[in-house]
């Protein structure tokens, strides 16, 4: 097979990734609660490479989005281009996602668009499970990606991981726990904040809310983590 270009078309890349697959990879994600109906098998690092070597193509991304194909759709991810990608392509995406994988591998694109603000409001109050989730996935990559984000933005985003942190659905308030962890680890001002809401989260009378908020408790008062934030300034 032809080796990969930023000229391969959507048919090509399909291909090759049907190539690479491994029925083992495939069975092997079930260890790790992912669906596996819709994926060939391939590591997250093959795949970024691929999307390295075939570079950015915001056309080409939604016709490997519609292939349907689980590796297909995180090299779409990507390879589309944020500032061409609307809140309406966003929710479209959205709407179809069914594991957890492929909500936090598509969240890290989300984040980097215009509308990301928004769409973390709007699918924070959905009550799709993998749509919920996204919202909380891309507070988590916001912390990373937003650098120059005024800190007020995720002291305001604390409010909603409140609201929300008494959804048990399991990939809900996993993801819940990894924005409120994230954000308490972002700065010294935001992990006193997280850090009070998470002790708050430890006592309620809530099962998900005290796993959430003991957990996060457990990080944020690591000496690791302290050491990390002091080193910050």
């Amino acid at each position: 097979m032809a080796e990969l270009s930023p000229q391969a078309s959507a048919e090509e890349i399909v291909d090759h990734l049907r190539s690479v697959g491994s029925e083992e990879n495939r069975l092997g994600m079930l260890r790790y609660g992912i669906k596996i109906e819709r994926a060939l098998g391939i590591s997250h690092g093959v795949q970024r490479q691929i999307a390295k070597k075939i570079k950015r193509n915001h056309e080409r991304a939604f016709e490997l989005w519609q292939t349907g194909i689980v590796e297909a759709q995180f090299i779409a991810s990507v390879t589309a281009d944020p500032k061409r990608f609307t809140a309406a392509d966003a929710r479209r995406w959205a709407a179809t996602f069914d594991s957890w994988d492929i909500v936090d591998g598509v969240s890290d694109l989300f984040v980097d668009t215009d509308c990301w603000r928004e769409l973390i409001a709007e699918f924070a109050v959905d009550e799709r499970e993998f749509v919920r989730r996204t919202a909380f996935a891309m507070m988590a990559w916001s912390v990373v990606h937003r650098k120059n984000e005024p800190e007020a933005t995720f002291l305001d985003f604390l409010s909603i991981i409140e609201v929300h942190a008494t959804d048990g659905r399991n990939f809900v308030k996993k993801a819940v726990n990894w924005a409120l962890r994230s954000i308490g680890k972002r700065s010294m001002n935001l992990h006193g904040a997280a850090l009070a809401l998470a002790q708050k989260l430890a006592v309620s009378t809530d099962k998900t809310a005290r796993w959430i908020g003991k957990d996060a408790a457990r990080e944020l008062s690591d000496a690791k983590t302290l050491e990390r934030l002091a080193r910050k300034g």
